[in-house]
């Protein structure tokens, strides 16, 4: 039973009323925002990184995905971990340890300081991100659990959006060590919130699963990094197939010792929701063909219509910027309109503008062309992210909202990565960099596949269930 005793779940009410939404939001809002931001912020300020630095071709690759491979393998251990140890300790811990991990990026000046700085911020932003929004949904009241998340969805989409710009801007008008000093007050004003703001709470579990944590965690690291390094290395190569059949038996492994444990960290009793188990195929279906698009779009403003990465991140925010809008309204209304409803439209309308897209991209095309189509997409990804989210903590108990947070958000990263290395191989396949003309031609076809993609979730979609809920026993 519930209590108001420290370290003890509240309920959720109880919270409310000594909290304001508004003090919630800014609580679990602005560290999920810092985080998803450092995912691309990089991206745009690599060129004069490499030169300030003197890195190699192959540390730049490793500074982007130095964040991302433990940031995708460690989400469901940092969610697990959060449930037996606090939730709010663990946030907290994550935040303050991405901040010191940012201070230690801005002061390197080495390439292998910024890596392992970077790893460092990865592994704490996976102690944010699930927890971010169990925590909101413990916090606020059932009634207006929707209109929060979709609040959410939009503050994490705008730090999608923005990283690009931003890491650009910065690069251009300041020192790129710039990028990470920003996060270090916004750090230490994202702790006193959640210290202040947020209550602990935990989940049902109360032993830790040291097996199970070894098993995921390496499990979806040898994965991801397999994915991230198939387009580079061939996937057919030793190195690729090796981390992919191990990642592959470790997770293989990982699922049986579940079955066998008496305190699982991933309860696969969470697989017996229909919501839950749909909910999962379409995150992956979203991530891999909307980001695999993503990447390859804003590379063609740089590489065919010779635009630098701040013009081209700014061409792409009519897409990435329309879900802070749209995934808000998507929240307050979903109750009225349908998660489901609203899910099925997202993707079909993705998709749509997904496809456009490929149709209408040539050497030659104007901004006007596209414009209609990116919106098109923004306005999909919008319809999806906070429906989605609220789908997932729906379809389970209170208890289980920590795991089925983290067990999203790890599908949600592993989509990112696979989208953007099938869609890179597709790419390499039917076109290269050496014209535009070449550019164009690999381009089609793997926008299109994204496009397929998409669209794939969007019929999954159709069978999930009308009124979310928990499996009843």
């Amino acid at each position: 039973m519930s209590t108001l005793a420290p370290g003890r779940p509240v309920p959720a009410a109880a919270q409310q009323r000594s909290r304001p939404l508004a003090a919630v939001l800014a609580a679990v809002g602005i560290p999920i925002f810092m985080v998803t931001l450092d995912n691309l912020v990089v991206t745009t300020a690599l060129p004069v990184i490499r030169t300030e630095l003197g890195a190699s071709v192959t540390d730049l690759q490793w500074f982007v995905n130095a964040y991302t491979l433990p940031f995708a393998a460690f989400l469901l251990t940092a969610a697990a971990l959060g449930d037996r140890l606090g939730r709010r300790r663990m946030f907290v811990a994550g935040i303050a340890l991405f901040t010191l991990a940012s201070a230690a990026a801005a002061l390197s000046t080495e390439s292998w300081m910024l890596t392992a700085s970077r790893a460092v911020q990865g592994l704490a932003g996976a102690a944010v991100a699930p927890l971010s929004l169990t925590l909101l949904a413990e916090a606020v009241p059932d009634r207006m659990r929707n209109a929060a998340v979709g609040i959410w969805g939009g503050i994490s989409g705008l730090g999608v959006a923005v990283g690009p710009v931003v890491g650009g801007a910065v690069a251009e008008g300041l020192d790129w060590s710039w990028i990470f000093w920003l996060n270090v007050p916004v750090g230490v004003l994202a702790v006193v919130l959640a210290r202040t703001v947020l209550r602990e709470s935990r989940g049902g579990a109360v032993r830790l699963d040291p097996l199970g944590l070894l098993l995921s965690a390496a499990g979806m690291l040898l994965l991801v990094w397999g994915v991230v390094d198939g387009p580079d290395h061939g996937w057919s190569s030793a190195r690729v197939v090796s981390m992919l059949l191990a990642g592959a038996a470790l997770l293989i492994a990982f699922v049986a010792w579940q079955r066998r444990n008496r305190t699982p960290m991933l309860p696969l009793s969470l697989f017996r929701s229909r919501g839950f188990s749909l909910v999962i195929v379409v995150t992956l279906t979203f991530s891999a063909g909307t980001f695999g698009a993503v990447f390859l779009l804003a590379q063609f403003f740089q590489v065919v219509q010779g635009l630098n990465a701040l013009e081209a991140g700014i061409r792409t925010l009519p897409w990435t910027m329309a879900p802070m809008v749209v995934a808000p309204l998507a929240g307050i209304f979903a109750d009225r309109l349908g998660v489901r409803n609203l899910i099925v439209a997202g993707q079909a309308l993705l998709a749509a503008g997904i496809l456009w897209i490929a149709l209408a991209i040539t050497t030659e095309v104007g901004y006007g062309d596209l414009a209609i189509a990116f919106v098109l997409a923004g306005v999909g990804m919008g319809l999806t992210f906070a429906p989605i989210s609220t789908m997932a903590l729906s379809s389970v108990t209170a208890q289980e909202r920590g795991v089925a947070s983290g067990a999203n958000n790890t599908i949600r990263e592993l989509g990112v990565a696979v989208g953007i290395a099938v869609l890179a191989s597709i790419f390499s396949s039917a076109g290269d960099y050496t014209s535009r003309q070449s550019f164009v031609d690999g381009l089609v076809p793997a926008v299109i596949v994204g496009a397929a993609i998409v669209a794939a979730g969007g019929i999954v979609a159709l069978w999930l269930p009308r009124r979310p809920g928990p499996p009843r026993d």
